[in-house]
């Protein structure tokens, strides 16, 4: 075996790796992985000194020992040069290999270390924060995680134990825990405790130890908690006399949220169910707020998770100048918070969600990035509304969700029936899935009719349901429900599977007839999407002008340089590409001389208005017009009325579809009338 004969072995190794020749120390083979890491192609690198490839004064000498033969497998760090000059850190493993008994060669194995520089720089910043937070306090204090292995500790700890400073250099738990158990004077009891302690991790328990020297610390202990989960646990340590001071600031571990400093879970949960006593002592009320930020997930996929906490800071501070001093706000995760509103009713807790909108929709300013944020709100009353914290949560967030489905930035205050739809929504989600595995889906096909000699020019497929119980299910019910689910990417997979195998069967029949297929949105943006359709017509045989894909304008406004991409590649297989509902989505002007569009098809809101409203003339002019100047073809779609074709045949419109021809038509009815079309 040779160098060169190395390539598919080094092509299945996972991380980058070449072959240095222990002579002149000369790259002779290397894999892709390599190739991509220092971003040049074989042919730049292929036979250079492998020196050269590193930015490191000392790789001089390190290659020195290497081909001085000092060890056969040597592990080092090193910079990598890169094709674009920047030098990245890499752990380099070079071993020596025979790919004969003759020709030794160096096997250099490089991993990139940038991530984990990066995520190590994060964490020494954090324990950085975190160790003079902890010198800041006159207590002493133990952080351990959940295995018991001691995260940090302070000055004053190492004070109130007496440790030695041999001791901490060892960096030993075991021996620091060994020496502590020896400064008590009731060992057994003393370790008898921390077992106790140890087997239940949200244990808070206060103890006072007696110490050989005399000296009585009193123990608090306490979980450390995050959205709910139990991160170690807090051991601090003082004199008697600062007890009280000692408590708070261990308990500001325990029950904030570490990012905002607000309250968290745990801490809210106490605080109401004081109220909850107290509101079933005097009858009160009280308001609990489920507040979600408005596309927050944009502001941290654009600008970065870090410029993403700024914001929740910032947030969770406008949202508190709103509250009272009485009321809580908490922060439950991501960019969910829960305010608890104390004796307040519906009219108090109505201004301070009109207050909240207020302040979230003023812009933000960080780092000189001008942006707009906003919040969606709903709202539960006790005892109306239940009489339990979790069940106001739960109802508080069902009333948030609402106003998320009806645009956003608002507030809903929690209804009955919202519950009721929200099981009818999971029951129609249960029904429809039961739907495809039982074949209950059937394709109809509406024709479309060229205008000026009544001639079929192809047919849209449309999806059709009829239950068992539900009876006929409308696709305008069905169809919101599976696009929110994501059910909507098998559904329409069906549907191009379905229509193409009807397609090819009209084609065998020696009647092709082009058929349009509905593509929505969530399924154009799968990455298999254009293999999905290139299968589809090459496993069933179809000519591929018979099928074609019918496009929202929301479709193409998303990642406009890889949509673009995608729809040459669907045009290149020869299918056709027509934007559906013309004129109800975002304006896509300025891309539809870009996109390989032949069709534009109108959207029947604006056809039914025809010919008596002059703003559907004007829009249905103008479009016509337009596509007539970019070359494209034009169908306007819910035609009803002998008027409205007569209007458009006018207009110089090339085709119509709707009622006034035909309704969706199961595929052996619209056989039937395929011959009478063709007639005429």
């Amino acid at each position: 075996m040779t160098p060169a004969s190395c390539g598919p072995l080094l092509d299945a190794m996972i991380e980058a790796v070449c072959l240095v020749d222990p002579t002149t120390l000369r790259i002779c083979a290397a894999n892709q992985v390599f190739a991509s890491l220092v971003g040049l192609a074989p042919a730049d690198f292929l036979n250079k000194p492998v020196v050269e490839m590193t930015s490191s004064p000392e790789d001089l000498f390190f290659w020195e020992d290497v081909a001085a033969g000092l060890a056969d497998n040597i592990l080092s760090q090193s910079l990598l040069r890169c094709a674009d000059g920047i030098a990245i850190p890499v752990e380099r493993k070079v071993s020596r290999v025979w790919l004969n008994p003759q020709e030794p060669v160096y096997l250099v194995g490089l991993r990139d270390l940038r991530q984990q520089r990066q995520t190590e720089a994060q964490l020494e910043t954090r324990m950085a924060e975190l160790r003079a937070t902890l010198e800041s306090t006159g207590d002493g204090v133990l952080v351990v995680d959940v295995d018991g292995v001691v995260r940090h500790y302070n000055r004053r700890f190492v004070e109130l134990w007496n440790i030695p400073t041999d001791l901490l250099e060892k960096r030993d738990d075991a021996v620091l825990f060994a020496h502590m158990t020896a400064c008590v004077q009731d060992e057994a009891a003393y370790q008898d405790r921390l077992s106790m302690i140890a087997e239940d991790s949200r244990m808070e328990c206060t103890d006072v130890l007696l110490l050989r020297s005399g000296r009585m610390l009193e123990r608090v202990t306490l979980p450390q908690i995050s959205r709910s989960s139990v991160l170690g646990r807090v051991f601090s340590f003082r004199d008697l006399t600062e007890r009280l001071d000692a408590q708070k600031r261990i308990e500001a571990l325990a029950y904030t949220d570490v990012l905002t400093g607000l309250p968290n879970r745990l801490l809210l949960g106490q605080r109401v169910a004081v109220a909850l006593r107290a509101a079933q002592r005097n009858g009160s009320t009280f308001a609990v707020m489920f507040i979600d930020l408005d596309r927050f997930k944009n502001i941290n996929d654009s600008l970065g998770h870090a410029f993403g906490d700024r914001v929740l800071i910032e947030a969770s501070s406008r949202i508190q100048q709103t509250l009272r001093e009485v009321d809580t706000l908490c922060r439950v995760g991501g960019d969910e918070f829960i305010a608890f509103l104390q004796e307040a009713d519906a009219f108090g807790a109505e201004i301070v969600a009109r207050r909240i909108l207020e302040k979230l929709g003023q812009a933000f300013v960080l780092d000189a990035v001008n942006f707009s944020l906003g919040c969606s709100i709903g709202v539960a009353m006790y005892p109306e509304d239940g009489r339990t914290l979790d069940t106001l949560i739960q109802c508080a967030d069902t009333a948030m969700f609402r106003v998320k489905e009806r645009g956003r930035g608002n507030f809903r205050f929690y209804q009955p029936q919202m519950n009721v739809d929200l099981l009818s929504r999971v029951k129609m989600d249960h029904a429809m899935r039961l739907a495809m595995d039982q074949g209950l889906f059937r394709l109809h096909y509406q024709p479309q009719i060229a205008l000026c000699d009544g001639r079929l020019l192809g047919v849209e497929a449309l999806i059709r349901w009829r239950d068992v119980e539900l009876g006929n299910v409308s696709p305008a019910t069905f169809i919101p429900l599976a696009e929110e689910s994501g059910f909507i990417i098998i559904i329409g997979n069906w549907v191009m599977n379905e229509a193409v195998r009807q397609a090819v069967v009209w084609q065998t029949a020696g009647r092709p007839v082009v058929v349009s297929v509905n593509v929505s949105a969530l399924q154009f943006q799968q990455g298999d999407f254009v293999e999905r359709v290139a299968s589809a017509i090459g496993d069933a045989g179809l000519d591929p002008s018979l099928l074609e894909l019918e496009l929202t304008e929301s479709i193409l406004i998303k990642d406009i340089n890889e949509t673009l991409a995608r729809l040459h590649a669907l045009a290149a297989l020869g299918v056709s590409l027509a934007i559906d509902d013309f004129g109800t989505g975002y304006s896509s002007l300025a891309y539809l001389k870009k996109f390989p569009i032949s069709k534009l098809k109108i959207d029947r809101a604006f056809v039914m208005g025809l010919p008596a409203d002059e703003g559907d003339r004007a829009i249905v002019g103008a479009t016509i017009a337009m596509a007539q100047a970019l070359k494209l073809s034009v169908v306007a779609e819910g035609v009803e009325t002998d008027a409205q074709r007569d209007f458009l045949q006018g207009l110089h419109c090339e085709a119509f579809q709707g009622f006034l021809c035909s309704p969706g038509l199961a595929a052996e009815d619209f056989e039937k009338l395929y011959a009478t079309l063709q007639r005429g």
